[in-house]
């Protein structure tokens, strides 16, 4: 990964003293298994990795191998379910991957080179809609060579490849466990990861227990984790703050944040770990909409919204504003939206709009959803309607849903204007610009530029200096503010609650903000 802000936030907490993973002893010293429970707002969409972009990641890194990963404090690819991985060209087309000998699913079936290459292919016959596929882009074929050689052919110089065979998009299944057609939907998972998924269910809880075939990375200091999904962060803090959970992984407002801050060194209280987050929040317009298909409109909202009052009524410190979709601490991040709009100013949106000939009130529906990134979503979605509705330029409706029904409409292009969350694949200016371009752009709506995608992307992609791409992504932001297909808000800050008994929180997230359970683990008493 070539996300700087990452990096330093992985090395922090690399440094941080931390107790050794270590079981409870009872008084006559036998050992007593380690069982942790994490509460979250944030619940699966899918079970399945052909169709997860989205936060199913959280589950899936925690019951799923990839090739490659990010150990706790690793700035780069490192083996996983592979023995090592290299490109074995000058030209970045050919990467290679060695199999670590006596992989097994939990299935009983082997994990080999044509397992790998059945997931990977898969994903791509698949083709899910608003899924992972959009990341294969310069992928041409897959070979394999005996059982633990597995060779990815470029259709195109990508120096990003690796880090998007990181992601659990590129999870490994179990070929007899999962149709090369369709998706999985029973519920299961078979995985070789450091868990088996022992019970699911929907919108309550996981149940995940040490997987005893487990061959990787991982340092399992807990033998089993139960995962709780809430609805809302009130009843998870007050769950935490009752000690019916352990720890609180996203979901938390800006209040309840500050709230365990400040009690956090008192005896009794939870902990909170604060850590640099690359989690990004923005407006998505429908080129479809009669309204936010119209650019003066688009343009006039950009014009408008607040980011300061908006963090600052809202997040309380939480968050800080977003110019661009490149967030601050990712190279070539820029300041664009607020250099072609400066300030909030009604009179210039007004004559923004009056130059297109709208002279009444725009009248928008704004989509947000309930139960992806917190209870403060909707207080920011009132607080954007507050901004656009006092400027007399806009009558705006609100309206939202949970996750899996939100997710459905917008990939159908039913909202005229909706929120999304982006938690970066990888930390890299690319993973900030190409899923929102192309005809699988995550936003559920192709998006065609191909100044973007045949010109600026394939140059960066030929650079393994990421410094040296500053030009490319900026002029890439520049074309994303002419058009305003999206809005950038604010990027925040990323939280892990736990209990005082707890450790482990400062090296639970990866550096792509994906919660590693296996770091928690319940501190002896000696």
């Amino acid at each position: 990964m070539f996300y700087r802000a990452g990096r330093q936030a992985v090395a922090a907490l690399a440094s941080l003293s931390l107790l050794s993973g270590c079981g409870l002893f009872s008084d006559s010293g036998s050992e007593v298994e380690q069982k942790i429970v994490v509460g979250t707002t944030s619940e699966p969409s899918t079970l399945d990795p052909a169709a997860a972009w989205d936060n199913s990641w959280e589950l899936m890194r925690n019951v799923f191998q990839t090739l490659v990963s990010f150990p706790t404090g690793s700035t780069s690819p490192q083996p996983d379910a592979a023995e090592w991985c290299k490109f074995t060209d000058t030209t970045s087309t050919s990467y290679r991957c060695k199999l670590r000998k006596g992989l097994k699913f939990s299935n009983g079936d082997v994990l080999d080179a044509e397992a790998v290459k059945y997931s990977i292919d898969r994903i791509r016959e698949i083709n899910f809609k608003g899924g992972p596929v959009g990341m294969l882009g310069s992928l041409d074929r897959i070979e394999t060579k005996g059982e633990d050689i597995v060779i990815f052919h470029l259709t195109k110089p990508d120096a990003t490849f690796p880090f998007v065979l990181t992601t659990p998009a590129m999870s490994l299944v179990a070929p007899s466990a999962y149709s090369k057609h369709k998706l999985r939907n029973d519920g299961k998972i078979t995985g070789s990861g450091p868990y088996l998924l022992d019970s699911y269910k929907p919108g309550k809880r996981t149940e995940l227990v040490k997987n005893p075939d487990y061959k990787g990375f991982a340092n399992r200091k807990n033998d089993s984790v139960t995962i709780r999904y809430f609805k809302e962060s009130a009843p998870v803090v007050e769950a935490l703050r009752k000690n019916r959970i352990d720890a609180i992984y996203r979901g938390l407002t800006a209040e309840e944040v500050i709230a365990l801050e400040s009690g956090q060194n008192k005896d009794g209280s939870p902990q909170i770990v604060e850590t640099v987050g690359a989690d990004i929040r923005f407006l998505v317009f429908n080129p479809e909409d009669p309204a936010a298909g119209n650019v003066a409109v688009r343009r006039a909202i950009a014009q408008l919204v607040d980011r300061d009052a908006l963090v600052a009524k809202v997040y309380q410190g939480t968050a800080e504003p977003l110019y661009s979709m490149v967030p601050k601490g990712i190279t070539a991040h820029t300041t664009s939206f607020f250099d072609a709009y400066g300030d909030p100013d009604r009179d210039k949106a007004k004559q923004i709009l009056s130059k297109a000939g709208i002279t009444k009130p725009v009248k928008l529906t704004l989509w947000y959803t309930t139960d992806r990134y917190g209870s403060s979503t909707a207080l920011e979605f009132e607080e954007l309607k507050r901004q656009l509705e006092g400027s007399g330029l806009f009558r705006i409706t609100l309206k939202s849903k949970p996750w899996k029904t939100f997710q459905e409409g917008f990939t159908k292009g039913e909202y005229p204007v909706f929120g999304r969350g982006w938690f970066p694949d990888f930390p890299d200016p690319d993973n900030f610009i190409a899923p929102f371009i192309g005809k699988d752009s995550v936003t559920g709506m192709p998006y065609m530029k191909n100044e973007i995608t045949q010109e600026l992307l394939p140059q960066t992609r030929k650079e393994s200096d990421r410094g040296a791409v500053v030009k490319q992504f900026e002029r890439a932001q520049k074309i994303l503010v002419d058009d305003v297909r999206v809005l950038p808000l604010w990027q925040g800050k990323l939280y892990v609650a736990s209990g005082e008994d707890i450790g482990g929180g400062e090296r639970a997230l990866d550096p792509q903000t994906v919660m590693q359970m296996w770091e928690f683990y319940r501190k002896a008493s000696w």
